[in-house]
């Protein structure tokens, strides 16, 4: 029997422009085309990208398998890098620990307890060179969460590609650099917001014209969902949050229709598998009518939501550890049929520790076995038409636009957490979810349900505890070596600018390069900016 002829003239069209893609069938033989639907669901790779953003999405191209991976020193973190590349990762994601994040050196007082716990300890260029030893910039992409320190640690990035002789122009990654959901759900903030915003706009406007490659930002729902909201808030509260970032670029002279192309998004997967699903394609088509109706973007490339997803870190439990790997597939799952372009995939073990060498690697295989054999990548936006997914997607739509209409009314992002609102709307959505775990209404396995006794835990990592030692003894070090005048004269230029108007990319790009600390660097800042002190929220 002959294969029906799409009754589509637009999707015959497609299919014509795209015959030369590769064929697809099924372990029977049978056909999959590039493309199924009508009209009026609209076209991959077309405004408003209900469908994806690229037109044949992985018949041309999978997404980057991006583990993220960080913990002790940067030689520590160097070989997992370059074990999981080895083992088939097609992109870098590094975890810092809070000292980095908070802009700390390992020798502060509030520091030494967690030198290394949660991510890799950076304090200088030496150190960011040793992370990435052996690994040419030019050859591979890497995203860092890190986000009141962001300007400082693509600073160091852009350091380490000089070293290396790499043109900077060629560097390819994404910096997260997304205050306002510091302050909306995660806590690693140090200046007051508006400064924040200017030095995430200064990133924006240096990348634009030295980095062309590399996301400035990533604009993450991701912590407010693993903090408790829920789909449609995560949606909301990203995109108001996106917003408020355009705002400021535009408003300090930036041409949205320049950086709206290197803009870029974080979300999470959770467990409603077709929520999650209506939820990534409720986004795209939400954001590129926003930049197009409030921002009158005409390129319809930056009014494209380009995002990396993680599976869900809440969901992860120590009891039945097991049973994670199981929930981590069907997140996974629902991410790359919602079309994400880049991918990490939780390990089994993360509820007990930071994950091992076994476990990422599986963790890793889940990606690879949903890319290579599961055939959902064959045909573009696979749920597209189901009438359950399309009412989804425009009821997550309609709640997340009501989200940022509530937000409008207190005159943006900046404002809303301000005054508190987005922050009381987490935690009320967090304490409604708890109860009902709670109460049994929502079945957690192996802890509200079907539990049982467990054998022994499995090994955990562990920090060696005399990696807080080495980190001091290592920082101190470099401020002895390091020429002591030259990492002076850039600190005071830093200030000068600070206080000034310009750019700071520039100047923290002076300082990295004359071994100036990242502490030594935010104390600077603080001089300048002042430090924020959240208003407790009831």
């Amino acid at each position: 029997m002959n294969e029906k002829v799409p009754g589509s003239d637009r999707v015959r069209r497609f299919l014509e422009e795209h015959r030369d893609v590769p064929p697809r069938s099924t372990s029977s033989g049978i056909p999959v085309r590039l493309l199924y639907g009508s009209d009026d669901l609209g076209l991959p790779g077309e405004y408003p990208f209900l469908r994806g953003i690229h037109p044949t999405m992985y018949r041309g191209r999978l997404w980057t398998m991006r583990q993220y991976a960080g913990f002790s020193t940067a030689r520590e973190t160097n070989a997992r890098f370059r074990f999981l590349l080895q083992e088939g990762q097609t992109g870098l994601s590094v975890a810092f620990d809070l000292p980095t994040q908070m802009g700390y050196d390992p020798d502060h007082e509030l520091a030494v307890p967690e030198v290394g716990k949660v991510g890799v300890s950076i304090a200088s260029l030496d150190d960011m060179l040793e992370l990435f030893d052996g690994i040419p910039l030019d050859g591979v992409s890497t995203s860092m969460t890190i986000n009141t320190t962001a300007m400082i640690l693509l600073a160091l990035y852009v350091a380490v590609a000089r070293e290396q002789g790499v043109d900077v122009a060629a560097i390819a990654g994404t910096v997260q650099n997304d205050i306002l959901k510091e302050y909306a759900a995660r806590g690693t903030y140090r200046y007051p917001p508006r400064p924040s915003l200017r030095l995430i706009t200064d990133v924006f406007a240096w990348t634009s014209d030295h980095a062309p490659r590399f996301n400035p930002v990533s604009i993450s729902g991701y912590h407010m969902r693993e903090a408790g909201c829920t789909a449609a808030q995560e949606i909301g509260f990203t995109l108001a949050n996106g917003m408020a970032y355009v705002r400021a670029a535009v408003d300090a002279g930036l041409d949205a229709n320049r950086f709206g192309r290197r803009l870029s998004f974080f979300f999470n997967s959770h467990n409603d598998f077709f929520e999650e699903v209506a939820k990534f394609r409720a986004a795209r088509r939400l954001w590129a009518r926003l930049m197009r109706e409030r921002f009158q973007v005409r390129d319809d490339a930056a009014c494209r939501l380009r995002f990396h997803t993680q599976t869900a870190g809440s969901t992860l439990t120590s009891q039945q550890h097991e049973n994670n790997v199981v929930r981590v597939a069907l997140q996974a799952l629902a991410a790359v049929i919602g079309g994400t372009q880049s991918l990490h995939t939780n390990s089994k073990d993360e509820a007990l520790s930071l994950p091992s060498e076994d476990a990422a690697r599986l963790a890793l295989r889940t990606q690879q076995i949903i890319a290579f054999e599961s055939g959902v990548t064959a045909t573009v936006d696979p749920l597209g038409g189901s009438p359950f997914v399309e009412a989804l997607t425009d009821a997550v739509e309609e709640k997340a636009l009501g989200y940022i209409e509530e937000i409008d009314g207190f005159g943006g992002a900046v404002s809303a957490i301000e005054r508190g609102y987005v922050q009381r709307e987490i935690m009320q959505a967090a304490w409604r979810y708890q109860q009902e775990v709670e109460s049994g209404e929502t079945k957690i396995v192996g802890v509200n349900c079907f539990t049982s006794d467990e054998d022994a835990p499995p090994p955990r990592f562990r920090v060696d505890p005399r990696t807080a030692e080495e980190r001091i003894e290592a920082v101190r070090e470099l401020r002895s070596r390091r020429n002591a005048e030259k990492a002076r004269e850039a600190l005071n230029a830093l200030h000068g600018g600070a206080a000034g108007s310009a750019n700071l990319f520039p100047l923290v790009l002076d300082c990295v390069e004359a071994r100036v600390t990242l502490g030594e660097i935010c104390s600077t800042l603080d001089g300048v900016f002042g430090r924020y002190r959240e208003v407790p929220i009831f």
